[in-house]
């Protein structure tokens, strides 16, 4: 994963499928072309192939198993995903929660595909403990703040700085992003400028009237402000 980094939840929205999909990932490898930022996209897994298909960005999943082929009715194995081409996998979303144990197990499954992952932590002292996983990516997202257009940047800085402060304390090495509520181009710049190198947003892109402009407007703060810290 290269920094900095705007990774696309889609979530399961009603732009989360089809044809309108495809639109929002090809507008954001627009914007990874033009400014240079790391835009990652998290389709549904229905929409996985058709999206890595498509786009060369990095395409990740929502959620994966930590099971191999075989009678696993109703599951997700990271084995199937990473024959349809994903880069990585999102991991313990607050709407997708999953305990400590199984999320090291998914981590560890996941390096032994060469797969990148994306862990979401509710507090600074759970970001920690994640590290200790040594995930690709961990974003930090206090889940009372997801989907109210207020970002956590704004509404709780020292979460961020806090979560910076702890996980450095263990690991030097993973990246750091912000989640929660981030709305605008300003929420980038703040939570880059709070000690993390990029964000994880969904219904601020995936709800917008022109998805394309928050997307540019987004990537294009990010490389300004990395560039520039």
């Amino acid at each position: 994963m290269k920094t900095p980094v705007l990774a696309i939840n889609y979530k399961t929205y009603n732009t989360s499928f089809g044809s309108k999909a495809i639109e929002i990932a090809k507008a954001a490898e627009r914007a990874a072309r033009e400014y240079g930022v790391e835009v990652i996209v998290i389709p549904p897994a229905t929409e996985i192939r058709k999206l890595v298909e498509s786009v060369s960005i990095p395409v990740y999943a929502q959620h994966a198993d930590p099971y191999e082929f075989g009678a696993y009715t109703g599951w997700l194995p990271i084995v199937a995903l990473k024959d349809l081409g994903v880069r990585g996998l999102l991991i313990n979303h607050s709407e997708h929660r999953l305990r400590l144990d199984e999320i090291a197990t998914l981590v560890e499954k996941a390096k032994k595909y060469d797969l990148e992952t994306l862990v979401c932590a509710d507090t600074p002292i759970a970001a920690a403990a994640v590290s200790v996983i040594k995930p690709t990516a961990i974003a930090v997202e206090p889940p009372e703040l997801i989907g109210t257009g207020i970002a956590v940047s704004k509404a709780k800085p020292e979460v961020i700085t806090g979560t910076v402060e702890r996980v450095r304390g263990v690991n030097r090495e993973v990246i750091l992003l912000t989640g929660a509520g981030i709305s605008t181009a300003d929420d980038v710049e703040a939570a880059i400028r709070l000690g993390t190198v990029g964000v994880l947003v969904a219904s601020a892109i995936m709800k917008a009237q022109n998805p394309e402009k928050v997307i540019m407007d987004m990537a294009s703060a990010a490389a300004r402000v990395y560039k520039g810290r």
